[in-house]
Parts: structure tokens; sequence; C-alpha cells
């Protein structure tokens, strides 16, 4: 039976929930699993956080804006993946606070935590470009999508490079993490083939929570007659980052810094192929050019917290939650009345 009014409203709300307290019971087991593959096969933790938690703890808002895109709703989508990035870019400040050992960017600072803000300012750039520019397409896909994802694989690729032979050094202190193996994991005794196992039956379930979020979101846009923008945003975009938010926390409670920030910049990065995955998902046009004042505004908040987070990386102040904690929430809080201003 379908539900309407009232009654379909509070269910919409009910699977958001549900889907919510899921990601973050999960998050938990989820993050100390990627630690020991990291320690392991010897990814280490920053590559660990980019690749592993980054990509599959985003694999709920990257369900949700396909959903979005392929239901014929661009601005769902679109929002739904720069909200997510503006959320987690965020959650940094709040793992400063939770730290009190040392500021997180002195602590967990690397050449590739240094240049994934970079990459994804870049590819921002790359879809700011495709939103102003003409809506051509090939085969149904704007030359953007394309490009974004070819910039992501080279970031990808050079980060595995800078990590491993950087041709510069973090100055190491007394409050400085170093991403090495913890020994005692190479004494488990479970093999590494039932980690593995473990790691795709956890992102299963994540993906399953993306798409009834997805759902959830579309219908609550439809039965309430909020802003698509608005609810992609601040709503959807939000509870698919609630694993980022329970892991840096979780990471940071063990000890796993570089595994921490590894997780919020990578998973930013990641997040930006959302645009790719929705114009693909999108059959009405390019999807760049449905971008709109919400759009734009998310777009210049990323760029400018991501920027934030690069800058705090070079200062490395030692401790405290430092100048870019305090500027993240207030920039934030800024972007999400400007937002709600636009309606």
């Amino acid at each position: 039976m379908e539900l309407t009014g009232g009654s379909g409203v509070v269910w919409d709300v009910a699977v958001i929930v549900g889907a919510a307290v899921l990601l973050v019971v999960g998050a938990g087991p989820f993050t100390r699993l990627v630690d020991r593959l990291a320690d392991r096969t010897g990814m280490g933790e920053t590559l660990a956080g980019i690749v592993l938690i980054g990509a599959v703890t985003s694999l709920p808002g990257l369900i949700t804006s396909i959903v979005g895109a392929a239901d014929g709703d661009a601005a769902f989508a679109m929002n739904n993946a720069l909200g997510g990035i503006a959320a987690q870019t965020v959650f940094i400040a709040l793992a400063d606070v939770f730290y009190r050992r040392a500021n997180l960017e002195h602590a967990a600072a690397s050449v590739p935590n240094l240049l994934a803000p970079v990459g994804l300012c870049i590819m921002l750039g790359v879809a700011l470009v495709a939103g102003a520019g003409p809506p051509i397409s090939v085969l149904g896909v704007h030359p953007a999508s394309l490009l974004i994802v070819v910039c992501y694989w080279y970031w990808l690729r050079l980060s595995r490079k800078v990590g491993a032979a950087p041709m510069w050094l973090v100055k190491q202190t007394r409050r400085t993490r170093e991403d090495v193996p913890d020994p005692d994991s190479f004494d488990e005794g479970e093999p590494l083939a039932r980690m593995w196992a473990k790691f795709a039956a956890l992102a299963a379930v994540v993906a399953v929570t993306g798409y009834l979020v997805g759902e959830a979101g579309l219908s609550l846009v439809e039965r309430t007659g909020m802003s698509s923008g608005l609810v992609g945003a601040l709503i959807t975009g939000v509870v698919t980052s609630l694993p980022e938010l329970v892991t840096v926390l979780y990471a940071v409670r063990i000890r796993a810094l570089h595994l921490a920030l590894g997780d919020i910049v990578g998973g930013n990065g990641f997040d930006v192929l959302f645009l790719s995955a929705s114009d693909i998902a999108y059959r009405e046009g390019p999807v760049y050019a449905e971008m709109d004042d919400r759009v734009y505004l998310f777009i210049g908040l990323s760029v400018v917290l991501n920027l934030l987070v690069a800058a705090g990386l070079i200062r490395r102040q030692e401790s405290g939650i430092g100048f870019e904690g305090i500027a993240l929430f207030a920039f934030y809080a800024a972007g999400v009345a400007m937002l709600v201003g636009l309606g």
C-alpha cells in the first residue's frame, strides 16, 4: 500500500534515520578492519584511508546521487555530492576537538594528505568550468565527467608515488605520528583473504544503505515540497557522510591519525566522482547544465574549506584546534545559512 501525506513523510524520515544508525554502528568495526589491512598489506594508513575507507564510506553518497540523477533530479544529485564534501571537511575540525594530544593536521601531516585538497580543488574547478561552458556531450556524457575521472586516477597515482618517494619531508616533532605498520598485526592468525571478504561484505551493506537514503530523500522532496538542493546538501549529503564522521573519530581514538585524515581528504576526492556518475545517470542532457546558485555556492564553499585544510597542513600548529578548525566551522555555518536563505 502506498503511503501518503504525513505517514509517508514519517516513513521517509524513519528510513533515513535507520540508515544513519546502521552506518554509524558499522563504521567503527570497519575502521578497525581497514587499519589492520593497512598494516598487513603494507599499504600504510594514509593510502588506506584515501583509497579503502575514503571510497567505501562514500558509497552511500554515490548511490544516492545516482538514484537522484536517474530520477531526473539533477539539483538533488549534485547538492548531495557537494553537501557531503563540505560536511566531511568540517569533520576534521571535530576530530581536532576530540584529539587532545596535538593538532590533527600537525600530527598526521604527510605529502599525500597535503596533495589531496589540491587534487580535490582541481576536480571541482573542472566541474565549475563545465557548468559555465556550453552544454555539450559525447554519447550522452559531458567531456568534463571523463576529465574528472582522469584527474582522480592521476591524483591517486601521484599520491602513491609521493608517499613512497617524497621530494620533501615532513619535519618530525614529538607530536608527529609516523605512518608505520603495527608489528603486532603480522602476528594475527586471521587469513588476509578472510579480512578482504569482510571488507567486501561491509562495503555491500554500505552501498545498500545509500540506495535507501537516496530513495527516501527523493520521496521527501516530493512529499514536502522542500528544495531538492536543500535536501541533498543538508539532509542526505550529511547522513551519507556519517560513516566518515564515525570513522575519523574512531581512528583518532585508536591513534590511527593518518588513517583519519586520509579518510576525509580521500573521501572528498572520491565524492567529486559523484558528479561524473550523476552525469552518466542523468538522461536529460549534461548534468552540469543544471547547475544553479545552490550548486555554485557549495562548490565555492568546498574549495574554501579544503584550502583551509591545506593551509593547516602547511602551518602545522602543534596543539589546539588551530586557526583552520575555527575557520572551518565559521565558513560552513555561513554556507548553510546562505543555502537556507536561497530556499
